[in-house]
């Protein structure tokens, strides 16, 4: 049986993740910072709950042992995202955006990725099938970002776009130093949860579907690539 673990998952994409997931037939672990909250999810889902905050050492390498001790890892979905907003809730623009408001990003969506993949590596190499999903954004993609006539082109905020910029270039080399996994970044769409304030367009079912797909992929499916849910994308 595959073993999944999502983090970031008591809540929006990775808890609607989780279900699909857990449908499929899959033992899945809710990853969440806070342990009360995901206890709820995991026991909504039938899953099994573990806590984990991605932006510390210690929780990461305590989720490891409490994964390692229930028998592995197969599938990991690096889910958990920030966005930088103002104190009124809107995005921060290259006028406003500082070193820290980066910073503030980059520590949960692209050194928590590097944290939590780096610190599973020994799990996964152990699998059958190894998969690593790295949730990236459509606003990752220069070629549509410098595009006038994409919505990405739109978009005003810095640190967000520039974080999973960085997720697509960790993804890429990852898939390159271990061929034997299947890693790739997925862009979900503008989906609406909490991370825009639940302006998205999208629901989250429609915004998993990706999610879903690439943390099924086999042995034979592409790695080391950029997709939606139409297929690949520009970098």
């Amino acid at each position: 049986m595959t073993t999944t673990l999502i983090t970031g998952a008591n809540k929006g994409l990775g808890f609607e993740t989780a279900r699909r997931l857990v449908a499929a037939g899959q033992t899945v672990y809710v990853g969440s910072r806070d342990l009360q909250r995901g206890r709820r999810a995991a026991e909504r889902l039938g899953a099994r709950m573990v806590r984990i905050d991605v932006t510390d050492d210690a929780s990461v390498a305590a989720a490891v042992k409490a994964v390692e001790a229930d028998g592995g890892l197969d599938v990991l979905v690096n889910n958990a995202g920030v966005e930088a907003r103002s104190p009124d809730g809107g995005v921060i623009g290259a006028e406003e955006v500082t070193a820290e408001a980066m910073r503030t990003v980059f520590e949960t969506n692209v050194f928590g990725v590097v944290r939590v993949t780096h610190a599973f590596l020994p799990l996964l190499q152990r699998s059958a099938n190894p998969v690593v999903v790295n949730v990236s954004s459509g606003l990752a993609s220069l070629t549509r970002v410098t595009d006038p006539d994409t919505p990405a082109h739109a978009y005003p905020g810095v640190a967000y776009p520039a974080s999973k910029a960085a997720v697509n270039m960790i993804t890429v080399q990852y898939a390159k130093a271990f061929p034997r996994m299947r890693i790739n970044a997925v862009e979900p769409g503008y989906t609406a949860t909490d991370l825009n304030r639940h302006t998205g367009t999208q629901t989250v079912e429609e915004g998993a579907e990706i999610i879903v797909r690439m943390a099924q992929t086999g042995p034979d499916g592409p790695t080391g690539g950029y997709f939606d849910v139409m297929g690949r994308l520009p970098w």
